[in-house]
């Protein structure tokens, strides 16, 4: 039986020693940790982990945040272990997925948090249409970026990729996947009014 943890923060300014210093009571003998957002599964080091993971093995965490941002997701995870014979515990939580009382403990956190999560943003879209109404909501701050059909062509001729091109233009990967699409689109919609020009 192998004792392992995973240690997860959301952006490279936080640090995952707070999550280290309790866990350490357990005995860790492997760690997987990672500075990234928990909104997707598709994480490498949880990867590394389920792969490294045999039956009989104990996974801890120190709470279920951690691990899932959702519902969906944190029960995938839990049932996907339990499925191989390994046990997920929780330190915060003090849940142990290797009881039945555990188990039912999980899935009721689980909907509980997504349950908090959906009222969060429910507020958030009302507090935007509120403030719209109002006249007082601005929206973010659109990216202007000058000449940016030249950066567009070092991109498309493979002369820059995609994630120097974003540190070039001091914006993130997102932000640059939106310019482009925005560009992209701007582009197809002039041509089809030249087309039609020229009909």
């Amino acid at each position: 039986m192998a004792r392992v943890a995973y240690v997860r923060v959301s952006t490279v300014e936080q640090n995952g020693a707070r999550q280290i210093e309790a866990l350490e009571k357990y005995g860790i003998e492997k760690w997987f940790c990672e500075k990234v957002s928990g909104k997707s599964a598709d994480r490498p080091e949880l990867k590394k982990l389920l792969e490294y993971v045999r039956e009989g093995d104990v996974v801890y965490i120190h709470d279920f945040s951690r691990l899932a941002r959702n519902t969906k997701d944190l029960l995938e995870i839990a049932e996907g272990l339990d499925k191989r014979g390994i046990t997920l515990i929780s330190n915060k939580e003090n849940i142990d997925t290797g009881t039945a009382t555990g188990k039912l403990m999980l899935t009721m956190i689980g909907a509980i948090a997504e349950f908090e999560r959906q009222n969060l943003l429910e507020r958030q879209r009302e507090g935007i249409a509120i403030a719209k109404r109002e006249g007082k909501y601005k929206g973010r701050k659109a990216i202007d970026i000058p000449d940016f059909d030249i950066h567009y062509k070092r991109y498309m001729s493979r002369e820059v990729s995609k994630i120097k091109l974003a540190e070039e233009l001091n914006v993130s990967r997102p932000t640059l996947d939106k310019l482009i699409r925005e560009y992209e689109k701007e582009a197809q919609t002039k041509a089809v009014l030249e087309k039609k020009i020229k009909l």
